[in-house]
């Protein structure tokens, strides 16, 4: 609920496939519409580097106003958004039913929709957001290792950086080639589903790019815990990436060719009977906001919106129908927890943590700020330093901590924070730590 409204805020769709979205002219009117209401408010400025861009270019302008600002200058401030939604969530007081009418995030999106279609892109951004060609790639049996050993040589991060504007110093993931889905098959057992409220008892896991080829340790830890739970968990038979990476690049083309490719097979699920879960915020989300206002009379994309669930809301719903188990066989400690950014704006509260506070002798404590890694924002050379600068917050405040683990539902979030912290060794998934709290092999 925002100030002066009694009415929740609503989002518009995406009205991608008008000819006024791709309209430069009416971008332009409105990118100096909604940069006015946000130079009156200010309210933003300690989010991520795309307000003080724009208020600097105002500052530092003329006539100190967004008319003093060349309309040039406005992709700068576009270029430091990657799409996190907290300005619209947390923060902004103008976003709709308000006459103001904001929704910061989206339009940033039109902006760099417009870019893309006009310039492409750069080979590295194409690179780093081809998240299923890449990582298809380098998880050959032996490619992974040597993939590795390279992203972990100081020579070579040095040349990669000079050739593909990389910096050096970011954590790249690492590459599997005994992938989630190869380890998967010797894990999944058929179990009785018992349904309740609104879960069925029956799951597909969408291992997600990151979680089959980067992580796929955490998937382990979801079947696991799952089964343990009482729950029937499946793979999805067939996936590709959920589109996020291109979202936030503004290659809206390639981000539907990748919902006709994931869409069918998820509704077909879901008619089967199958809740949807996925160990990544930004992946959930995809699936739960940014495709159905993209799609909003696509009636499948409507019926996997309804059945997916972020992780922890899915055991903390089985937990009020009293079906979580609550037997668990050593405490987690003191937990510092990050909260990330597409989780927070999920709007389904700190479930993860009401989760892993049912353990005895456990304090979880939620830092609900920002990361600075967005996928791809950390690791580009011209964007590393502002995402360091984003991250220090939430870094200072896990450092006082000194926790016993520290985790985050995002694990390239915590990756960031864990590299960055100088009382915390490594980032762990909220997933390994129910596991590891029920004493599961």
């Amino acid at each position: 609920m925002r100030e002066g409204s009694l009415e929740a805020p609503t989002r518009h769709p995406i009205d991608w496939k008008s000819p006024d979205y791709w309209d430069k002219d009416k971008l332009e009117a409105e990118l100096e519409r909604v940069y006015d209401i946000c130079h009156g408010c200010r309210r933003c400025v300690s989010l991520c580097d795309s307000f003080p861009t724009l208020f600097d270019l105002i500052d530092e302008s003329e006539t100190f106003e967004v008319d003093g600002v060349d309309k040039a200058d406005y992709q700068k401030v576009v270029d430091q958004c990657y799409l996190c939604d907290l300005c619209y969530l947390t923060k902004c007081p103008y976003v709709p039913p308000h006459d103001f009418n904001v929704d910061f995030p989206h339009l940033m999106l039109q902006a760099k929709a417009q870019k893309f279609k006009r310039e492409g892109a750069s080979f590295r951004d194409r690179t780093l957001t081809s998240t299923d060609k890449v990582f298809g790639m380098t998880a050959i049996p032996l490619v992974d290792i040597t993939a590795n050993a390279l992203n972990n040589n100081k020579g070579f991060r040095k040349v990669l950086e000079s050739q593909m504007d990389i910096h050096h110093e970011a954590p790249l993931p690492p590459i599997h080639s005994n992938t989630l889905r190869k380890r998967a098959k010797s894990l999944v057992k058929t179990i009785t589903p018992e349904p309740a409220g609104e879960t069925k008892g029956k799951v597909a896991l969408y291992a997600t790019c990151y979680g089959n080829y980067n992580s796929p340790e955490i998937g382990e830890d979801f079947i696991k815990v799952f089964q343990h739970n009482g729950i029937h968990i499946d793979m999805v038979p067939k996936e590709a990436c959920c589109g996020m990476p291109k979202l936030e690049l503004g290659d809206l083309d390639t981000v539907d060719a990748l919902k006709q490719k994931n869409i069918p097979v998820l509704a077909k699920l879901v008619d089967e009977g199958y809740d949807l879960v996925a160990p990544i915020p930004s992946c959930v989300l995809m699936y739960k906001q940014e495709l159905p206002l993209m799609y909003p009379d696509d009636l499948d994309v409507r019926k996997v919106q309804q059945a997916f669930y972020d992780p922890f809301e899915y055991l903390w719903l089985r937990h009020k129908a009293g079906l979580l188990n609550t037997e668990f066989q050593q405490p987690i400690g003191n937990v510092a927890y990050q909260v990330a950014c597409h989780q927070r704006v999920q709007n389904i509260g700190l479930k993860t943590r009401d989760v892993l506070n049912l353990i005895q002798e456990s304090n979880v404590v939620a830092h609900e700020r920002c990361s600075g890694h967005d996928g791809t924002y950390a690791v580009k050379k011209e964007t590393r330093g502002k995402s360091v600068k984003i991250a220090k917050p939430t870094v200072r405040k896990v450092d006082e901590q000194n926790p016993d683990h520290f985790i985050s539902d995002c694990p390239m979030a915590g990756t960031q924070i864990a590299h960055l912290a100088q009382n915390v060794d490594k980032a762990e998934h909220p997933m390994t730590l129910l596991r590891m709290a029920y004493g599961l092999n």
